[in-house]
């Protein structure tokens, strides 16, 4: 069987993103399940291999430049405008090649937000930026590990903004792509349940009506669809039950609902993926580490999961 070809993007130049990338496709992990195609900047890459002592063979991989920073010289540990333009150059190279059947999959090292905006970019991270680049409406941010899966209403946004937020409609179309997500993952027959937003699910109106007025309306529709979703459940207790194998994935209200009892358990290995785009698209859970980026100590085990995650939906 012919391998398949997955783009790797290196993130930001300032932060870890091309130390853990260049580590991730020289491990046993990776070998053999894919072939790497780097996509971001010669003079990065090359000053990775010098300054973290990696091989020099690793030279001789597939690299896509696109000659955004032209020399060593660029500014590392912090957010620069320079480093928010070269990676939104490498995330629009890897989505022209996957939209046009170049490679099979997209993974994408760490970005900086603060980069992102220096640079004139309105794009408030990743996934925003992958869904316009791809013409997609309904998209949604889910989070993967063998323990605790978790899929977002809402993705990035103040909380003081998230219960005007919180619509029926919004909510059903994220519960249908937590059963999308199952299915890319092949899990026969998921079990998904849905969080409340307020305390104890609002408990029955006492501490906020969102449950009543939108979410439990979304459940019942998704229902009657056929999907098997069930809820809202109090978010004090749905994470334990999930872990515990009660449920598959959990359709969450906002980003540190689900993302803070995820990066409790699967910090180091979590992986996010977009669900909804018209290609696969996965990365690591955390961000640029820029205090740690070019010390040659970061930890490439999220990245690694993400393009075995990448490559286990590609067979699907």
């Amino acid at each position: 069987m012919k391998s398949k070809k997955i783009a790797i993007t290196i993130g930001d130049p300032a932060g870890i993103g091309p130390e853990i990338v260049l580590k991730a496709i020289m491990s046993h992990e990776i070998t053999g399940i894919c072939e790497p195609v780097i996509v971001g900047d010669r003079a990065v890459i090359e000053e990775a291999i010098g300054k973290l002592g990696l091989p020099a063979g690793i030279k001789d991989l597939e690299l896509i430049d696109t000659s955004s920073i032209k020399d060593g010289n660029f500014q590392k540990n912090k957010p620069t405008a320079e480093g928010g333009r070269a990676c939104a150059s490498y995330i629009k190279k890897a989505v022209e090649l996957a939209l046009n059947k170049s490679v099979d999959a997209v993974v994408t090292a760490p970005i900086s937000k603060e980069a992102l905006k220096m640079a004139g970019f309105k794009w408030p991270g990743h996934t925003e930026m992958l869904a316009e680049l791809t013409n997609t409406k309904d998209f949604a941010m889910m989070f993967y590990s063998e323990k605790l899966k978790v899929i977002l209403v809402t993705i990035h946004t103040a909380l003081s903004n998230v219960p005007d937020l919180i619509k029926k409609e919004k909510v059903l179309k994220t519960i249908i792509l937590a059963k999308k997500s199952c299915d890319m993952l092949d899990i026969k027959n998921p079990l998904i349940a849905v969080s409340g937003l307020n305390p104890h699910a609002g408990e029955s109106g006492i501490f906020g009506n969102e449950e009543i007025k939108e979410i439990a309306p979304a459940i019942e529709e998704a229902q009657n669809m056929g999907i098997p979703v069930s809820g809202p459940y109090p978010a004090d207790t749905l994470f334990h039950r999930a872990y515990n194998g009660e449920f598959d994935i959990i359709v969450c209200m906002y980003h540190d609902q689900g993302l803070t009892p995820f990066k409790m358990i699967a910090f180091e290995k979590g992986v996010n993926m977009t669900v909804g785009l018209p290609i696969i698209r996965t990365s690591p859970d955390h961000g640029t580490a820029c205090d740690i980026a070019w010390k040659g100590i970061a930890n490439p085990s999220s990245i690694i999961e993400a393009i075995k995650l990448a490559a286990r939906v590609i067979l699907r």
